[in-house]
């Protein structure tokens, strides 16, 4: 068997850009004293995400460089890896980009957010065109950001059929006015998002880890399917901390991925 501990960092929105870092710098040092192999942050947790009505600075690039370094010391002194949900600045403007940084502080990859909602596109008008695999100790991972794991289960599926045992999903999602306010997961009246979050897991046989930020009435919750597509744990809504899981690598057979029929 091979058991491995994940968290998921389930902070509060982020006041400001700085204040984003000093709160991902706590949650990487607690998953370090935790134990766990790989810790996750919701969707641009740095510096931001700009969600309508909550103020973040214009994208700073010597900001953006700054917080990834000082993050890189910290993922390195707790020996931890870190999927650092963060932005980029591109040549044809904002882009949604996950950061892995490994144990040792160095930057592993990107992965950048290929597909969009429709209402993201102004403010993040860039996309990715590549996926990505990465490894830490005997964890091999996806990275599938927000709306790509809601809409588009192929994105889930490429990571699993290439040797992912777990697929981690950053999002961002708070209440809107007159939304329905969740208290248990996957609730039949709330939307289909935590549905298809066990969706993945079980489409794919592997592991699905989705986290969010914590706020008061969150449309959804961070939480960690197993490959049978049944709910392993979730964070209570609202309730800021690191969500701790022991995983065993072995049940995530990737046996359905697999068996897709593609075409040539």
């Amino acid at each position: 068997m091979s058991i491995v501990r994940i968290a998921l960092a389930a902070l509060r929105v982020p006041p400001s850009p700085e204040g984003s870092v000093v709160l991902a710098v706590a949650a990487i040092e607690d998953a370090g004293r935790a134990g766990a192999l790989v810790v996750c942050f919701p969707e641009c947790y740095v510096p931001g995400y700009r969600w309508p009505g909550i103020p973040v600075p214009p994208a700073d690039a010597a900001f953006l460089e700054r917080a990834m370094h000082e993050l890189a010391q910290a993922a390195k002194r707790a020996n931890v890896t870190a999927i650092v949900g963060t932005e980029r600045i591109t040549e044809r403007g904002l882009q949604i980009s996950a950061c892995v940084i490994d144990a040792d502080g160095r930057i592993a990859g990107w992965q950048d957010k290929g597909q969009l909602d429709p209402g993201e596109e102004p403010t993040y008008p860039a996309s990715g065109a590549e996926r990505h695999l990465f490894t830490a100790g005997p964890l091999t991972f996806g990275v599938v950001i927000c709306h790509e794991g809601w809409r588009y289960p192929e994105t889930v599926r490429w990571a699993a059929r290439r040797g992912a045992q777990v697929v981690f999903h950053p999002h961002f999602g708070i209440a809107e006015p007159g939304s329905y306010r969740p208290i248990a997961f996957a609730d039949p009246a709330n939307t289909f998002h935590e549905k298809a979050v066990l969706c993945r897991a079980a489409e794919n046989t592997c592991w699905v880890a989705s986290v969010n930020c914590a706020s008061d009435g969150a449309p959804t919750a961070s939480a960690i399917a197993r490959p049978d597509g049944t709910l392993l744990s979730f964070q209570p809504y609202g309730e800021e901390g690191l969500l701790l899981a022991d995983i065993e690598l072995d049940e995530a057979t990737r046996l359905l991925a697999t068996r897709c029929r593609t075409v040539p």
